[in-house]
C-alpha cells in the first residue's frame, strides 16, 4: 500500500490547496493594509499571519491529525445538533452568503471596470457574474478534475500574471516603507498588530482550512495513500506548504502597497490599490493586468468553495439534494447576491465572521490539544459554549455600529466593553474561551477524583 505522494504530487495538491485559499480577499485586505499600516507595516502583517496564514495552517493540520472525513465529523464531538449549526453557518459563509459572491464582485469590481468604465455597471455586473458562475459552475460540476483545473491550470496562470505586477514594484518603488505614516488603527505597534489580526479574519482562510481539509483528503486518497495515518500526515504536509506560500506572497503584497503609498491616497480599498499601482507601472496595460490577477484568482477560489460547500452538504443531510443540485444552488444564489456589489456584501459579512470566526478558532486549538485533555467531551463542550457567548457579543457589537440608531445593540456593546476583556478590541472571546476551556479541565478531573 503506498505510504506517501510523490515529490510531484504534493507540488500538484500543494498548489491546488495555495489556489483554493488565495482569492479575493487575500488581494485585497493586505493591500489595503499595506497602505494604511505604512512604518508599522511588520507589527501589521505579524497580526494578519496568525489569522490569515498561521491558523489556517493549523486547522489543515488538524484536521488531517484528527483522521475526520471533514469538519462535519469533527464538529460532532461537541453534539450532532451544534455540528449541524456550526457547520451550516460555517460552510454558508464561505459559501453563497459571502465568500462566493464576494469573488464574482471583486473580479468585477477591481479589473472589468477599469476596463469597461464606470456607465451601466449594474447590467455589466449582472452579466460579468453570469458569465462567471457559469464557468464555475462548469468546473465544480466536475470535482474529480479540482486538482488539474486549479492546480495544473488557473493557479500557475495566477501566479505569473501577480508576479509580473510584484517584480515591477520590487524593482522600482515608489518610497520607503519608514516614510508612510500610519493610520490611526496602526498608529502603534500594538495597535498595528490587533487590527492586522482582525484584517485577517476578512480573507476568511481559518474557516476554509476546515472546509478545504476534506477535499484535500480525497485527493490524497485518490492518489494511493489509503491508510487513515498517512493520509493524515500528507494533508498536513500539504496544509503546511501552501499556507507557507500564502505567508510569502501576503508579505510581498504589503510590501509593494506599502511602498506605493503616495500614488494610492484616497484610495477606499484594497482592489482599487492594486488598480493602481498596476496603472502605474504598465500604464494602458495596467488595467488588463489586474482585471486577470483578480479574475483569475477569484475564480479558482469560487471553484473550490462551490465544490467543498456542495460536498459538505451532501455529507451533512445524507437524504437530501444530490451535489450536483447543491453546487447549481449555491451557484444561483450567489450570482444573486454578487450582483448587490461588492462594498455591501463586504460590510455585511464582517459581523458574521466575528461570530464564526472565534468558534472555529476553539475547534482547530481543541483538536490539536485534543490528545492532552484526553479528548474529553466535556471540554470540548464548556470551551464551545463559553465561546459561543461571547462571539454573540462581538457579533452583536459588530452590528452596532451599522446599525448606531439602535438602542438595543448600543445598551449590549456598552454592557459588554464595560465587562468583558478585549471586548473593544474585536477579541471578546479570547478570555471567555479560555475560563471555559479552564472549567471543563476541572469538571474532567473532578468526575476521576
Amino acid at each position: 500500500m503506498k505510504r506517501n505522494l510523490t515529490f510531484q504530487e504534493t507540488v500538484t495538491i500543494t498548489s491546488m490547496l495555495f489556489g483554493m485559499f488565495f482569492g479575493a480577499g487575500n488581494l485585497i485586505f493586505p493591500a489595503k493594509m499595506g497602505i494604511d499600516a505604512g512604518s508599522n507595516l511588520i507589527s501589521a502583517f505579524l497580526g494578519v499571519f496568525v489569522t490569515a496564514v498561521g491558523i489556517p495552517m493549523l486547522a489543515v493540520v488538524a484536521l488531517g491529525l484528527s483522521r475526520c472525513e471533514g469538519v462535519v465529523p469533527l464538529t460532532e464531538k461537541i453534539g450532532k445538533k451544534y455540528s449541524v449549526f456550526f457547520c451550516t453557518l460555517l460552510y454558508l459563509t464561505i459559501g453563497p452568503l459571502f465568500a462566493i459572491p464576494r469573488c464574482a464582485s471583486t473580479s468585477f469590481s477591481v479589473g472589468a471596470v477599469g476596463l469597461l468604465g464606470e456607465s451601466n455597471q449594474r447590467l455589466y455586473l449582472a452579466v460579468f457574474s453570469l458569465v462567471f458562475f457559469a464557468v464555475v459552475l462548469f468546473f465544480s460540476l466536475k470535482p474529480s478534475g479540482i486538482m488539474t483545473w486549479i492546480g495544473k491550470i488557473l493557479n500557475p496562470v495566477f501566479l505569473i500574471f501577480l508576479s509580473a505586477l510584484v517584480i515591477a514594484a520590487l524593482v522600482n518603488p515608489v518610497t520607503s516603507i519608514s516614510q508612510v505614516t500610519p493610520a490611526q488603527s496602526y498608529a502603534s505597534g500594538g495597535t498595528a498588530f490587533v487590527s492586522g489580526f482582525l484584517e485577517g479574519y476578512n480573507t476568511m482562510d481559518a474557516l476554509a482550512g476546515l472546509a478545504f481539509g476534506i477535499v484535500v483528503i480525497r485527493v490524497v486518497r485518490s492518489h494511493g495513500v489509503q491508510e487513515s495515518g498517512r493520509v493524515a500526515v500528507n494533508t498536513a504536509k500539504a496544509g503546511v506548504f501552501s499556507c507557507l506560500f500564502m505567508g510569502i506572497i501576503y508579505f510581498f503584497l504589503t510590501l509593494i502597497t506599502a511602498r506605493s503609498a503616495p500614488l494610492c491616497a484616497g484610495a477606499s480599498n484594497g482592489g482599487e490599490v492594486l488598480g493602481i499601482i498596476a496603472g502605474h507601472y504598465f500604464h494602458r496595460t495596467g488595467a488588463i493586468l489586474t482585471a486577470s490577477i483578480v479574475t483569475f484568482a477569484c475564480l479558482k477560489t469560487a471553484i473550490g468553495l462551490v465544490t467543498s460547500c456542495s460536498e459538505a452538504f451532501v455529507q451533512m443531510f445524507p437524504k437530501g439534494p444530490g451535489y450536483s443540485a447543491w453546487a447549481i444552488g449555491f451557484s444561483l444564489v450567489a450570482f444573486g447576491i454578487a450582483n448587490f456589489g461588492l462594498s455591501t456584501i463586504v460590510a455585511w459579512c464582517v459581523p458574521f465572521l466575528m461570530f464564526v470566526y472565534p468558534l472555529a478558532i476553539t475547534l482547530i486549538l481543541l483538536t490539536l490539544t485534543d490528545k492532552w485533555f484526553g479528548g474529553s467531551r466535556v471540554v470540548y463542550i464548556c470551551t464551545t459554549a463559553f465561546t459561543l457567548a461571547a462571539a454573540g457579543l462581538d457579533f452583536l457589537g459588530t452590528l452596532s455600529g451599522m446599525l448606531p440608531g439602535n438602542t438595543f445593540l448600543s445598551a449590549v456593546t456598552a454592557f459588554a466593553g464595560s465587562y468583558i476583556p478585549l471586548f473593544r478590541l474585536g477579541m471578546g472571546w479570547v478570555v471567555p474561551a479560555c475560563v471555559g476551556f479552564a472549567l471543563g479541565l476541572c469538571i474532567k478531573a473532578s468526575k476521576k477524583a
